[in-house]
């Protein structure tokens, strides 16, 4: 598990941007520990590098929201999620 510091430093982001992704709702495997701390396992860490490419290739915040509720409900959604690019 990685807290909010570790991840930033590993996927090069800031903390306020990790923080912020969190709050949009865009890391839907994020846990918290009893302090009410982001939690991030290695699922949690793998969506925080695929926004990141997303933002990267110029998405919106609401765009990858978007996506990632496509994401969410499995294949049937792929086509959809291509029209993206």
């Amino acid at each position: 598990m990685y807290t909010v510091k570790e991840a930033a430093r590993t996927l090069e982001m800031s903390e306020h941007t990790i923080r912020y992704y969190t709050d949009c709702g865009l890391i839907p495997s994020l846990t918290r520990d009893k302090n009410k701390q982001r939690l991030f396992n290695q699922e949690s860490m793998n969506c925080l590098k695929g926004i990141k490419i997303l933002k990267e290739c110029g998405m919106t915040t609401k765009e990858i929201k978007c996506y990632v509720s496509l994401s969410l409900q499995g294949d049937s959604t792929i086509e959809e999620r291509y029209q993206y690019f």
